[in-house]
């Protein structure tokens, strides 16, 4: 007991030496009763609660498609949606654009105070309005200028879309090839696990040296080894997913869209032709060309001046004039003598001559886009068919065949460890082949700006 560790002779002489009143002993009493409590039950009382900023996040499970992936992409990745405040900034621009400038309103006033002249007398109002009137089809052109600009912010939208996408869909079908990969790493693991433990049944009997034990080893620690990284490919996969899915790290993503093999035939003649139409980023040089030429027109018609037309009233006191009550109109026009807006017209025409530039470098890379990904999407295809043909199964079964016989000791180590990394450098290199066939369709729609269909 607590008691037992401050004897009692001791206590009575503290409590009565610095204690002596009998609300102090009270008070003494209930430390000591507290010191009891925690030696009872220490842990009780030093345990705390659990916070609520520790407790695991709760996890959400979400099945997609690639169509569905793209839809769900579309309304919200954060990329996107930085790209589409382009479109309300130049929609602002344009309202900036349509409107007239804003007239001036000034007021004088004054009296005279010599020559015995009186504020009374001699005092004087004159408010005054003034307007800038546009000459040369300046808020035309502006309004002009504008509406390409709009266009202009709509197509680059439209290509962040044909972009993004393409990156979605890649970063959707890597989970798809990691998740293979790791598959047939697991298989090899379980089959040369087998294969492992007949080895050590055969070395007890003296039937393989130890060497060839040891190969064997070290060869399911290889297939252990690429177990856990695929399995890292495939975390590092699904985490690019839901970043451009702007889904949270803890969402479990079950994707149902397999990596499979569909022959696709495009009409590379109807996607040479349709891809110089519709490509949203040739469209959107071709607004940007369009815009420059309108703000060249904007930049001639500057040379113009614009006149300001003002009206005023006066009103002035007995003393100020023979009429107290006038009217004035004023014409203000600058005289283009020095500044004929020259430097602005230089740089509208060099700005002209880039987006001119731009807009042919941009239509020699679609044209290129398009034969480069074609040939590589007939090449990826002529591979993966030949695969297909009878390669992948000659792979698995030669390995079957060969681990049979090792089973029964028809073959050596050497053929067994052989067949096993032809055949899973076959498989691997098949998986490969799927996904650039499937990637290089995907960069077809790219280039071609729209849809590859049969």
């Amino acid at each position: 007991m607590v008691y037992r560790l401050i004897p009692d002779s001791i206590l009575r002489q503290i409590t009565a030496v610095l204690v002596p009143f009998a609300a102090l002993r009270f008070m003494l009493g209930i430390i000591l009763m507290g010191m009891l409590a925690l030696a009872l039950s220490p842990q009780k009382l030093l345990a705390k609660e659990p916070s609520p900023s520790t407790q695991p996040a709760p996890t959400s499970s979400l099945s997609l498609s690639v169509s569905e992936s793209v839809s769900l992409f579309l309304k919200q990745n954060l990329d996107l949606l930085m790209t589409k405040y382009g479109i309300d900034d130049a929609k602002g621009l344009a309202i900036t654009a349509k409107l007239f400038p804003n007239p001036v309103f000034s007021l004088f006033g004054g009296a005279a105070f010599t020559q015995q002249q009186t504020f009374k007398g001699t005092r004087y109002l004159s408010p005054q309005i003034e307007q800038m009137f546009l000459l040369a089809g300046k808020r035309g052109y502006r309004i002009e200028s504008a509406g390409y600009g709009i266009q202009a912010a709509e197509a680059t939208f439209t290509d962040a879309i044909r972009q993004l996408t393409l990156t979605l869909k890649d970063t959707y079908f890597q989970v798809q090839l990691a998740s293979r990969r790791l598959d047939l790493a697991k298989d090899n693991q379980e089959r040369f696990h087998r294969i492992l433990t007949i080895g050590e049944l055969r070395f007890k009997k003296g039937f393989i040296a130890e060497v060839d034990l040891i190969r064997l080893r070290l060869q399911a620690v290889d297939f252990g080894a690429q177990v856990i990284r695929f399995s890292q490919e495939v975390q590092t996969a699904l985490n690019d997913l839901r970043l451009l899915l702007a889904l949270p790290p803890t969402t479990d993503l079950a994707l149902t869209s397999d990596l499979v093999y569909t022959r696709v035939t495009p009409d590379i003649d109807r996607l040479r032709t349709e891809a110089l139409d519709k490509r949203p980023d040739l469209q959107a040089r071709r607004f940007v060309l369009s815009q420059q030429q309108a703000n060249l027109k904007l930049a001639k018609s500057l040379r113009v001046p614009d006149p300001i037309v003002g009206g005023s009233f006066t009103v002035q006191g007995p003393q100020g004039g023979s009429n107290q009550q006038l009217y004035g109109l004023t014409l203000e026009v600058p005289l283009p003598v020095f500044d004929r807006n020259q430097g602005g017209i230089a740089q509208a025409e060099i700005a002209m001559q880039v987006a001119q530039v731009d807009l042919h470098k941009t239509t020699l890379e679609v044209q290129n886009d398009i034969e480069v990904t074609y040939r590589n999407l007939t090449q990826s295809q002529q591979l993966v068919e030949a695969y297909q043909a009878g390669v992948l199964d000659d792979a698995r079964i030669t390995f079957s065949i060969l681990e049979k016989a090792y089973q029964k000791g028809g073959v050596t180590l050497l053929d067994v460890l052989d067949a096993a990394r032809t055949s899973q450098t076959i498989l691997q290199n098949y998986l490969e082949a799927l996904f650039e066939y499937q990637r290089n369709l995907f960069l077809l729609e790219r280039a071609a700006g729209q849809d590859v269909t049969t």
